[in-house]
């Protein structure tokens, strides 16, 4: 694994927190979460991510992935946006998948 890589998400357009790369087990990549002062509002939607998860709430998940997803961009280390990702936060540790192709619905 490459060291220094680092991860990034946008809030419309606006930098709101790192990922500093620290190690993978495919297909998910793991790291150190820096959040920047624009990721407080959104801290909240990664609480309910959290809560889903431990609750098994299927609908729960689908609904709060589906925010997550309208309020942040990610990109990967070279800068460019990836197109699909999954990802949860608790605390400053960061777990996430992602693809370079859109999801197929159905």
């Amino acid at each position: 694994m490459d060291a220094g890589r680092v991860w990034r998400l946008y809030h419309r357009g606006e930098l709101v927190g790192e990922i500093d790369e620290q190690s993978r087990d495919f297909p998910w990549t793991y790291g150190r979460f820096r959040p920047l002062s624009g990721f407080e509002p959104l801290r909240p939607l990664f609480e309910a991510w959290n809560d889903a998860l431990d609750g098994d709430d299927d609908e729960a998940m689908e609904r709060v992935y589906d925010d997550i997803r309208a309020a942040l961009t990610m990109t990967r280390p070279d800068g460019h946006q990836v197109a699909e990702f999954l990802l949860t936060i608790e605390g400053d540790e960061a777990g996430f998948r992602w693809l370079d192709e859109p999801f197929e619905d159905g």
